[in-house]
């Protein structure tokens, strides 16, 4: 698939594919940690998949599809953000400006009955500005994956945002340098290539780092 078509999935789209890519290098099961906002307390994260993939998945969208939203008197027709809208709102200094150039760029068409009502959505007032960004979250659920966390120290009960895509490159960093050193240890002892050593299974590797620990 192009990179082109990738970067105009919807983030909730992205996800959902980086979900099962996750799946199927790692697993199901998702361990990982958060402090606690309040007292710092380190809680430990243990959690499936399933419970945080969402019922639209990666089927029921098209890339590009377009929503509609009525209210107050407008009629307003969006999209849901992707990954060039994210992209394009990086070098933003602040919420406020970001928000402001997403919502210019995923809204498509602003109507009050039969006309144009204003040209960009930062001219709507501010209740129809709030309707429309939770009507996009609505629109692609699976972008925004919070957890519900209780402290065991001070019993703080608080939301947590889940991001797939940082979370699973920490894990293909923290693999790639595990791998690296497995090879280090294997050619020191062995002095086999690194392209011999990664030709081997990650159990048969296993079991040279076994006889070399109890050597």
């Amino acid at each position: 698939m192009p990179l082109g078509e990738i970067t105009r999935f919807s983030i909730g789209q992205r996800d959902a594919r980086l979900l099962t890519l996750r799946e199927l290098m790692f697993g199901s099961r998702i361990q990982g940690i958060a402090a606690c906002p309040q007292c710092g307390e380190r809680l430990e994260l243990m959690f499936d998949v399933a419970e945080i993939r969402t019922s639209n998945g990666e089927t029921e969208l098209t890339s590009g599809e377009s929503h509609l939203l009525e209210f107050g008197g407008y009629e307003i027709r969006f999209r849901p953000p992707n990954s060039n809208d994210v992209e394009a709102i990086a070098a933003c200094q602040n919420v406020e400006a970001a928000r402001e150039q997403l919502l210019a760029r995923c809204t498509l068409e602003i109507k009050r009955g039969e006309k144009k009502a204003v040209k960009s959505a930062a001219q709507l007032p501010s209740k129809v500005i709030a309707a429309l960004v939770e009507r996009m979250a609505e629109a692609d659920p699976q972008a925004n994956v919070q957890l519900n966390l209780t402290c065991p120290a001070c019993k703080h009960i608080w939301s947590a945002a889940f991001d797939i895509a940082s979370f699973l490159w920490s894990e293909i960093n923290d693999w790639a340098e595990r791998i690296l050193r497995e090879i280090h240890v294997i050619a020191s002892a062995y002095g086999w290539s690194e392209s011999d050593i990664l030709e081997m299974s990650a159990e048969r590797r296993g079991f040279y780092l076994e006889m070399i620990g109890g050597a």
